[in-house]
């Protein structure tokens, strides 16, 4: 199975799209440079046969199949105890932007239970700079109940990891917030104890979306702090 998998991605690969992600995407070294809409094809139809035993052979230093073992996740049928299961070994595999933003808007199942998935997320704002991104986006792409909110200004007020793409997530995930709830957000953006680089991120990728009227985006402006480090 895994080397029928193989073979499938070695067909698929785009040369020049190998070239054009390998310099957005620090680290990578076993690449082949297949598409995302591909690998989500080929993860819906493993998804369907006996996705266990893939995960079980897959290789953890290609960056396609890597990518395949977390879309799988998402797309797989089972019980939520085994997909917990599964996720804790999956998070700490990640090693780049990449896999874990395609991955984590994969897992649409967290939507389905939120109290659950929300406590499982929490104990990896403890993990590595990608395991802490992976909260943050989880946060963002999954979590936009209202009653989630304060939940979420909490968790990006006390992250103290210093990895760019841990800062990056979180000014992300700010200026998705405001574009949701633009009070409560403008509210915590002049009350927070984010580092300066956070909060002036997220105020540019906020006055950057189409969303926001100029007025807002002239109060945004004002909000930013002092030089960036």
């Amino acid at each position: 199975m895994i080397e029928k998998i193989r073979q499938e991605l070695k067909e698929q690969a785009d040369e020049t799209y190998r070239n054009f992600h390998a310099s957005l995407v620090p680290g990578l070294t076993d690449f082949l440079g297949v598409r995302v809409p591909v690998l989500r094809t080929i993860a819906r139809k493993l998804a369907k046969d006996d996705w266990r035993l893939y995960l079980s052979e897959a290789s953890d230093n290609c960056y396609e199949e890597l990518m395949l073992q977390g879309m799988v996740l998402g797309y797989a049928l089972m019980e939520k105890e085994e997909r917990a299961e599964c996720l804790r070994r999956f998070l700490p595999k990640i090693n780049n932007w990449a896999v874990c933003d395609c991955c984590c808007s994969t897992w649409k199942f967290m939507r389905k239970d939120l109290s659950y998935w929300y406590e499982f997320l929490l104990p990896f704002l403890n993990g590595g700079e990608y395991e802490i991104r992976s909260v943050v986006v989880c946060l963002m792409d999954h979590f936009s109940e209202k009653e989630y909110l304060s939940k979420q200004f909490e968790i990006y007020n006390h992250i103290r990891h210093e990895g760019y793409y841990v800062e990056m997530a979180v000014a992300w995930a700010l200026s998705v917030c405001y574009v949701r709830f633009p009070q409560e957000t403008a509210a915590f953006f002049r009350d927070n104890a984010l580092d300066d680089f956070t909060q002036n991120k997220a105020i540019q990728k906020c006055r950057e979306s189409y969303r926001i009227s100029k007025e807002e985006k002239e109060m945004l402006n004002g909000l930013k702090r002092g030089k960036t480090s």
